[in-house]
């Protein structure tokens, strides 16, 4: 027999072999469980728990039970504890059609904003008036995208902690917006005010595991989108920022890290990105992207790539000016205003990590201000203008290919060292004088978003 200690009353459910075990509730209780020798058995373990029926008033505590196999002349038990957490859970209504299919609700918008609500396919609901705050009390976990409708605004306070379950994600609308108001951490490691948002698979094995989530959808029409202390992880792509290309107040992001996307850190289309002490790192396909044109200016931001888990096509950073259409053969315009980098550093495990796709019937506006690239072309692969690197316009003070000697870049560790040489070799620029860390910076500062530091061995 197989059966759990605390009976029928337990909160764990097992299937054993693929079976469900004798009643009266199911996944309790087997008997006459054959192994043969040699063999194995597989025991599938799950559990949901009511938090309020179980500890009053607490938001998290560890649940525990047994597993106890008996045989005719001996018995084992198997300790399970699970650390149980109260949340908040977001999700859209199922229904149930005339055929009894599950009908799962999907978004309702205007997408083309042309006054006509339209229908689509992304699975997910709006939030109401009364969930547009998240606090730090207990954790979020949503399934479906969840929106911000027009007009509103979505505040998550610091130390909220944000779950995305598989293909899900946030989307801000037309005329809406998001404010992420993290706050500096007293301790690196727990990042108690840091908002943190990832996937809801909270095992060890998923801690780093990229694609889990869809993204943070800033909607072409979306504005005064800000971003303060917030770590953004395991997602497909960490944020999608489209359209609005002149709105200066589209995305605001500041103290901010991004990692471990399966395809782009940041993907911007035709839109406008303002950041400061950003880090990015761990992406598919490029860590930044402002495609399409648009507006970018990025201070004292760490651009890294040092993805491991399969080939990766696109550099750290990728600047464009066109798009090309799905039938791989229309190609639309849009001029690239501005993208300007200061104090950066744009780096990686592969060569080059700069890649600058220019067509030349639009602008094709960009500079690098005491940066630090990584960027070889041995075989003068890349002779246009745009890569002119003595041109004091477009590369000023800019610094190729020196180490800059991360702390642990597998790792998204993309602290300095004293011994970098982005070390002391920036300019006062920015609206900040502290690190992403909130430690003041020297005169003159380091580049990227970390001060400068001394390793230990």
């Amino acid at each position: 027999s197989i059966e759990l200690s605390n009976g029928q009353n337990s909160n764990y459910r097992m299937t054993v072999d693929g079976r469900t075990g004798n009643g009266p509730v199911f996944g309790k209780y087997f008997e006459n469980v054959e192994l043969l020798a040699k063999d194995s058995m597989y025991v599938f373990i799950e559990t949901t728990v009511d938090i309020n029926s179980v500890v009053s008033g607490d938001t998290q505590f560890l649940y525990t039970d047994a597993i106890e196999f008996a045989s005719s002349n001996s018995s084992q038990k198997v300790e399970l504890v699970t650390l149980v957490k109260d949340a908040v859970f977001i999700y859209p209504q199922k229904t149930i059609n005339g055929q009894g299919e599950t009908i799962i609700e999907t978004l309702l918008f205007d997408i083309d904003r042309d006054g006509i609500e339209d229908e689509t396919s992304i699975q997910g609901r709006f939030l109401e008036d009364s969930e547009l705050l998240f606090t730090n009390e207990k954790p979020y976990v949503i399934y479906g995208f969840a929106a911000v409708g027009s007009g509103k605004t979505l505040t998550i306070e610091a130390g909220a902690r944000v779950h995305f379950h598989a293909n899900s994600g946030l989307l801000v609308t037309d005329n809406a917006s998001i404010h992420i108001n993290g706050e500096p951490s007293t301790d690196n490691e727990l990042l108690e005010n840091e908002v943190i948002i990832q996937g809801d698979r909270l095992e060890p094995l998923f801690e780093d595991i990229p694609g889990q989530w869809a993204t943070l959808w800033l909607y072409s029409g979306s504005t005064n989108n800000r971003i303060n202390h917030a770590t953004i992880k395991n997602s497909i792509a960490g944020i999608l920022c489209e359209g609005n290309p002149n709105d200066s107040n589209k995305l605001q992001i500041t103290n901010s890290q991004i990692y471990n996307s399966s395809n782009f850190g940041i993907l911007g289309r035709a839109t406008s990105i303002n950041g400061e002490n950003l880090v990015i790192n761990n992406s598919g396909l490029s860590s930044f992207a402002g495609t399409f044109g648009g507006n970018y200016n990025l201070t004292h931001s760490t651009i890294a790539n040092y993805w491991t888990t399969s080939f990766r096509p696109l550099p750290s950073l990728l600047l464009n000016n066109f798009l090309i259409d799905q039938d791989g053969v229309t190609v639309y315009t849009n001029p690239l205003e501005s993208a300007n980098f200061t104090n950066c550093i744009i780096y990686g495990n592969d060569n080059p990590e700069l890649l600058l796709e220019k067509n030349n019937s639009e602008e094709f506006n960009f500079k690098f201000t005491n940066c630090l690239i990584s960027f070889r072309d041995p075989s003068n692969q890349y002779s246009d203008e745009q890569y002119n690197f003595d041109d004091t316009n477009l590369y000023e003070n800019t610094i190729f290919n020196l180490d800059p000697l991360f702390l642990d870049p597998i790792n998204n560790q993309l602290n300095i060292s004293t011994e970098s040489p982005a070390t002391g070799t920036g300019v006062i620029s920015g609206n900040l004088n502290v690190d992403v860390l909130n430690r003041v910076r020297s005169n003159p500062p380091d580049l990227g978003a970390y001060k400068a530091e001394q390793f230990e061995d």
